[in-house]
């Protein structure tokens, strides 16, 4: 099976997945397959398959409906309506963002490809993510060597930008605010040790939100996520432990986040890609007890813990919908 290169917490991931067994899944046919609710909103995720899927929140989480057949696909993102998906697909020759509609209606298209005239040099595609009105998509990307800066591109593939003109600086998984002007993405000195937050607009101004992640978290695995309202910000820290685990505070002030999972007996145990699903409630990604599953945990958290089981064996997740 043929993965991207992920970061040091994805790896472990993505190794996690591969292990699980995989869970009954319809194959159906052409475009996608198993699943018998209209997506309207929930989850977007891969299985070891490297396919994506999608469950809808009045779905049965054992019989997702398969948006992609031939492999090669990472870190999927669902657009604010519903309707689309966005994903990284990676090639014999390269990378590709592609879409998919969450119906099935019809098969993945290409969006933007590693080596166009546009970027000759782009590559490792990461972590698309829409823009709030679905006509952007911004990711992470390097010129084959070295840091990670963010790009722009329009849902049709035109008019392609380079937003983060900074080779000392790294950048993570983009998270867009709600005024679909900018983005949040966390950011370091080297793409595995994110220690940072800054704010990166559509015009490709970069300003820094803080350099202090509090006590507890070294620096960002994959992604520090907005939640919808703007108040806050839910992000996957890496502990001196070697395990992560998925933090939640204000976004005035990152330096006061707190801690809102953990599993004692685990402390190696690697929980990340959290997602809001709402002002009060992210999912999230952990391969605690050997499985990787899609978890869900309330904010503030009353109690400290594993979660909620969401969705068995299944990574790089996830949410949107109307």
């Amino acid at each position: 099976m043929k993965c991207m290169s992920r970061m040091v917490g994805a790896l472990v991931l993505a190794a996690s997945l591969a292990a699980c067994e995989p869970i009954d899944i319809d194959d159906g046919g052409g475009g996608g397959g198993g699943g018998n609710v209209l997506f309207t909103r929930g989850f977007a995720f891969v299985r070891e398959d490297r396919n994506v899927y999608v469950v809808d929140d009045a779905g049965d989480p054992n019989s997702p409906k398969r948006l992609t057949t031939i492999g090669g696909a990472s870190q999927p993102a669902v657009s604010r309506n519903g309707r689309s998906v966005v994903f990284v697909h990676q090639t014999a020759t390269g990378f590709e963002l592609q879409t998919v509609p969450t119906d099935a209606s019809t098969g993945p298209s290409t969006v933007f490809a590693s080596g166009t005239t546009a970027c000759a040099n782009c590559t490792n595609f990461r972590y698309p993510t829409f823009s709030p009105n679905g006509s952007v998509i911004v990711f992470a990307f390097n010129r084959g060597s070295g840091n990670f800066a963010l790009g722009r591109v329009n849902v049709d593939g035109s008019t392609f930008q380079v937003l983060t003109n900074q080779p000392s600086t790294s950048f993570g998984a983009p998270s867009f605010f709600p005024d679909g002007q900018s983005v949040l993405a966390p950011s370091g000195s080297t793409s595995t040790q994110l220690s940072q937050l800054s704010r990166v607009s559509l015009t490709g101004t970069v300003s820094s939100i803080t350099n202090d992640l509090g006590n507890e978290v070294l620096w960002v695995v994959n992604r520090a996520a907005v939640s919808p309202d703007g108040q806050q910000v839910a992000l996957d820290g890496r502990l001196s432990s070697g395990g992560s685990r998925i933090f939640v505070g204000p976004l005035s002030a990152p330096n006061t986040i707190s801690r809102v999972t953990d599993h004692p007996g685990e402390p190696g145990a690697q929980d990340t890609f959290p997602i809001w699903m709402n002002t009060s409630q992210v999912g999230f990604l952990s391969n605690a007890g050997g499985t990787t599953n899609i978890y869900r945990v309330s904010v503030p958290a009353t109690t400290v813990g594993s979660g909620t089981l969401l969705i068995p064996s299944a990574g790089d997740p996830s949410y949107g919908g109307p």
